[in-house]
């Protein structure tokens, strides 16, 4: 009961998706923000939500050390559980754990091949194989969209679909759309599309392209103070 109710408050629900996934197999999400506003945040958030549904999700991490990516997630699964007054988390914690790897490469050194050969040693040992792939800390800079077009056959290759962080910057203008300038030349390899905007206090989670885009789906907001989605 306690699993279903959590997969039943998930931000999928939340930005009006009643299926279990956004995202289909072979198809690309992207979380846009300015650092520090809770891009990664929002990530565990979709993760733990495969999770809690017995999904195995491969975490990728180009910045953080896998103690740190650990701490993200106990930290948002404790602040959901305080949110919806749950006790005796622990069990179910301890459930999820065993579905989630976390996996580190340093930028300058992140390829598509260097994934997919670290990825069949763990699927070929039957060690972990993941049906969602998370990752965070991908520049999008001028080289992107050849290395994001080897990693969406990778992705349609074993099955999986992808969520990728995106940083954007207070001084540069949306185009057209209000598409962020990071996505403007890789868009077409993205499927879902979701943008954190700080406006005073709050924070706006809107819907650039593919889910509840255009829909009258509540607005949403992520709580500065939890990094939680919420109803406005």
């Amino acid at each position: 009961m306690l699993r279903n109710d959590l997969i039943t408050r998930n931000p999928l629900r939340l930005m009006g998706h009643e299926s279990e996934d956004i995202l289909a197999q072979g198809e690309f999400g992207a979380l846009l923000a300015r650092a520090g506003v809770g891009k990664t945040a929002l990530l565990v958030q979709l993760s733990l939500n495969s999770l809690l549904q017995g999904k195995n999700v491969l975490h990728i991490s180009l910045q953080d050390p896998v103690n740190k990516v650990s701490l993200w997630y106990r930290e948002v699964f404790s602040r959901i559980s305080q949110q919806y007054d749950i006790n005796q988390i622990e069990p179910l914690w301890d459930s999820v754990l065993p579905h989630r790897f976390i996996m580190t490469f340093r930028v300058e050194g992140f390829t598509a091949p260097k994934l997919e050969e670290r990825l069949t040693d763990l699927m070929e040992q039957d060690i972990f194989i993941p049906r969602m792939m998370l990752i965070d800390g991908l520049p999008f800079d001028d080289s992107a969209h050849s290395q994001l077009t080897e990693l969406k056959a990778l992705a349609q290759k074993y099955g999986l679909h992808a969520w990728f962080t995106v940083r954007t910057h207070r001084h540069e203008e949306p185009g057209p759309g209000g598409i962020p300038v990071q996505l403007q030349q890789v868009g077409d390899l993205f499927e879902v599309a979701i943008q954190l905007l700080p406006e005073g206090k709050q924070v706006y989670v809107k819907t650039l392209k593919g889910i509840g885009e255009g829909s009258d789906h509540p607005d949403l907001v992520l709580d500065p103070a939890t990094m939680l989605i919420q109803n406005r």
